[in-house]
């Protein structure tokens, strides 16, 4: 079920036994070309719209999946602690707190929190800034999940990306303990629920599998930001090492795509989630949506 633009609600569905909903943290705007690197814009607009600025309007989705047992957020926006003048360039709302209320999800029965990686658009509401400075966890009682990689290279503060990474999104919680840092290439968060790397966008990005009875969702992440990245080589300015999106692309479809798995997407705010097929020329497009 895919709702109205101004729903806080972006789409409810079930995998199996598990409850997905998809909720936001608004929308936000940044450079398209940026987003289809060397995809010619001539191309790419006549999938999505630019404004004035060039710039694309973008979803921030997350998904909360009730496993009946558990309850696992993935991912959590950009959250309340960008500055005035950030802000006010990427025109975000802040508004997962008020979507999960809609969604009737309490920040305290939050078992589980998944960052497929963090840069500050992914893991936002992690924390919340409050009135005076303070820094707390969001989801209380939660036990987050980030990849120790993503931490590390955070820290590295590298020209080339440090501004997406944002210290007080992940640094008291791992301080704190709540925060569990993921080694490896593949992870259990709980009974159904799985992460495994896909590395390209970032070194250690990851995708979270839901898997319930015979159905099979991911969460693809920057893998495939939106519905109008699907194209084998449509990959992200943003992308540290695009050749490896690519490859990474093409090992996510040789599953995915036979085994009709139901893709969530994380920048997608119209087609929050789809089933994927190939055209007559054997690309991959969008085939049903719920």
């Amino acid at each position: 079920m895919q709702t109205a633009d101004v729903d806080l609600v972006r789409a409810r569905t079930q995998v199996g036994d598990f409850e997905l909903t998809v909720c936001t943290d608004g929308t936000y705007k940044l450079d398209g070309g940026a987003m289809f690197g060397v995809v010619p814009k001539m191309l790419w607009q006549k999938r999505v719209a630019a404004d004035e600025r060039n710039c694309i309007q973008l979803g921030l989705n997350t998904v909360v999946v009730r496993t009946g047992k558990h309850t696992v957020v993935i991912e959590t926006g950009i959250g309340n602690k960008q500055p005035a003048k950030l802000r006010e360039i990427y025109e975000n709302q802040e508004l997962l707190p008020a979507s999960l209320a809609a969604a009737g999800i309490t920040v305290e029965e939050v078992d589980f929190v998944v960052n497929t990686h963090l840069h500050f658009d992914h893991c936002g509401w992690n924390t919340t800034l409050q009135a005076d400075g303070s820094v707390t966890p969001t989801f209380p009682n939660a036990r987050y999940f980030a990849h120790r990689g993503e931490v590390e290279h955070g820290h590295l503060q590298l020209e080339r990306d440090r501004v997406s990474y944002l210290s007080p999104n992940y640094d008291p919680l791992i301080e704190s303990g709540q925060m569990t840092l993921i080694d490896g290439h593949d992870m259990l968060i709980c009974p159904g629920v799985r992460v495994e790397l896909f590395p390209g966008h970032t070194a250690q990005m990851m995708g979270v599998h839901i898997e319930s009875g015979t159905g099979h969702a991911c969460y693809i992440s920057d893998l495939i930001p939106t519905s109008a990245h699907l194209d084998i080589t449509w990959v992200m300015g943003y992308d540290l090492d695009p050749l490896e999106t690519i490859v990474q692309r093409k090992r996510f479809y040789q599953r995915a795509i036979p085994e009709k798995w139901l893709v969530l997407f994380t920048h997608d705010h119209r087609t929050p989630m789809a089933r994927i097929g190939l055209n007559e020329k054997g690309k991959p497009v969008v085939v049903a949506t719920e």
